[in-house]
């Protein structure tokens, strides 16, 4: 992620693109560091790398999940909980079944 310095040696106006730097702004976003483009001094878009953008999108889907995780567990305290047991039996599972199930891949 770059720092606040980094942005800010990064921030390209609009214009710049019509004068053939446009490259010069992506290989900047390519090496990491994000490109703040702006029109009229004001801030119009960011450009990023790939990477990320991916590491972003993981960044807030991580967050979304981690809150539904509060909220569930939030909503259920104080509520009775089930054995091992007691939930294999709703779902109709066995020892047996699990053993046979073999290897579970999580990512």
């Amino acid at each position: 992620m770059a720092s606040v310095a980094d942005m800010l040696d990064n921030i390209v106006p609009i214009s710049d693109f019509s004068r053939g730097k446009a490259s010069q702004a992506f290989d900047r976003a390519r090496s990491g560091n994000p490109v703040i483009v702006t029109k009229n001094n004001t801030p119009t878009a960011v450009i990023l790398s790939p990477e990320e953008y991916k590491r972003m999108a993981e960044v807030e889907e991580d967050l979304y999940l981690l809150g539904l995780a509060i909220e569930r567990l939030d909503a259920n305290e104080g509520k009775a909980l089930l054995t091992e047991q007691e939930v294999m039996d709703h779902l109709g599972i066995t020892e047996e079944d699990i053993q046979d199930a073999g290897e579970v891949e999580f990512e």
